[in-house]
């Protein structure tokens, strides 16, 4: 739609209001209804948003060691500006129109905190070194034939799934509550997040999407939208859909893994695929890979941001832990996948699914860069077999502290994603460890409070 036609349905919609949102730093969606008068008056321009969304962890607790704002600021409003490329039509609401959002500074340059602007950077920096990127994220999640108030009275504990048993791939296990299963797929196409492919996975009550690939800023509105999405269609349903990385020690973990490609901007070619290559992998594509190899250590927070993101990178439970990469290979961090000149890409599968979706692409897309940029070559050989027992590259930081220290401290991260992102963000992270850290667990008073 153009954007008078766009406008057009704003203001003749009966309804007479638009759904506007912004994503946090932990990608999770804030947003309001705005009356259709107040939206047709800002969005040429800038609306006021309260710059608490970056203050406040997902439980709305407000940061005490974060300097970008807090009660030190006394939480003014944030310019927040409208995206009209970013119009939706929301089919279980009576296709109110939704709108995504973005920060702005006061002279309207982007926000440095901000993680849609923080990608839009990272696509700039494509854009001048002459490559189209494409990317697509894909999600594991849980489901549970529970509601929100059943959760807290239960809580959080013995939750009923929604199918019972490890059944992936299951065309049958599909078959039950196919209301939802068929709500999934066809809302998502409705609401312009089109999916390749929906399935069950392994474990109880869990399904898989693989989003269509788009290039990166959509790819990551739409991965955004998505999940938000799957939780509002399954709320309708009696479901509640949980993205956590690790909702059972004894289950699989729930992954979020990335998909990209670098294409030339002025012809249609894939410049990861060289036929004449063994591996089908051009040159650009082997220094892509090894900038990610090199950078994903120093920016692991970004993939990984939260406590329960490393309980899911533990040997043998489908997530790497080591920092390898190969062809076709589900135990490595980093899976080429070479396959023909147009499907040509590679899988990050470091990422979960409880990740930001914007800060995940910028992550892989800025790491992959660096490589090219820096003309890094491949010299780490690929894995064969069992990527869990190759720590020739050595391992990942194994919880949410020591991969902030680490990105805190690097040069590296501070290069691509610049000192004010580097900062704020570490902070966040850092105030993550400080909730976790303070609290007694059902572990520990299983453990201690008897025998000890």
């Amino acid at each position: 739609m153009t954007t008078k036609q766009i406008l057009e349905y704003v203001k003749n919609h009966p309804s007479q209001k638009v759904k506007v949102a912004v994503t946090d730093i932990d990608g999770i969606l804030r947003g309001k209804y705005m009356s259709a008068e107040k939206f047709l008056s800002v969005v040429d321009s800038n609306f006021g948003f309260c710059d608490v969304v970056f203050g406040w962890d997902a439980n709305d607790l407000a940061y005490d060691n974060a300097s970008y704002t807090g009660w030190h600021t006394g939480y003014p409003d944030a310019k927040a500006t409208i995206d009209l490329s970013t119009f939706r039509k929301i089919p279980w609401e009576n296709d109110v129109p939704f709108f995504l959002g973005d920060f702005v500074d006061d002279k309207n340059q982007s926000l440095p905190v901000c993680p849609r602007q923080l990608l839009k950077k990272v696509i700039g920096d494509a854009d001048k070194a002459g490559f189209a990127a494409f990317m697509s994220q894909e999600f594991e999640w849980f489901n549970f034939e529970e509601t929100p108030q059943s959760l807290h009275d239960k809580n959080f504990s013995k939750l009923q799934p929604l199918t019972p048993g490890m059944f992936g791939y299951s065309i049958l296990r599909s078959t039950y509550r196919n209301d939802f299963f068929n709500a999934l797929f066809d809302g998502m196409k409705n609401f312009n997040v089109p999916l390749e492919g929906l399935h069950t996975e392994t474990g109880p009550g869990v399904y898989e999407a693989a989003i269509t690939y788009s290039a990166p800023l959509e790819a990551a509105d739409r991965a955004v939208l998505f999940k938000t999405a799957a939780k509002e269609i399954a709320y309708k349903h009696g479901i509640i859909a949980t993205f956590m990385a690790k909702f059972n020690e004894n289950l699989p973990g729930c992954s979020g893994h990335v998909h990209q490609s670098l294409w030339d901007k002025k012809v249609s070619k894939n410049l990861f695929h060289d036929e004449k290559d063994k591996n089908k992998m051009s040159e650009l594509f082997k220094s892509y890979l090894a900038g990610q190899l090199y950078c994903l250590p120093y920016i692991l927070p970004m993939v990984a941001p939260t406590i329960n993101s490393y309980k899911r990178l533990v040997e043998g439970a489908w997530a790497p832990t080591t920092v390898t990469w190969s062809v076709d290979n589900r135990t490595v961090a980093l899976r080429a996948l070479p396959g023909g000149s147009k499907s040509s890409r590679l899988e990050t599968r470091v990422v979960g699914s409880d990740t930001n979706p914007y800060l995940a692409m910028a992550a892989c897309l800025a790491a992959g860069l660096y490589g090219v940029k820096k003309n890094l070559k491949l010299k780490q050989p690929a894995t064969l077999g069992n990527g869990y027992r190759d720590e020739s590259n050595g391992r990942f930081p194994k919880n949410l502290h020591d991969a902030t220290v680490t990105m805190r401290d690097s040069k590296i991260s501070n290069e691509l994603f610049g000192e004010k992102f580097v900062k704020h963000f570490t902070q966040t992270r850092e105030w993550e460890w400080k909730q976790f850290a303070k609290v007694v667990t059902d572990w520990e008073l299983k453990r201690y409070l008897e025998i000890i």
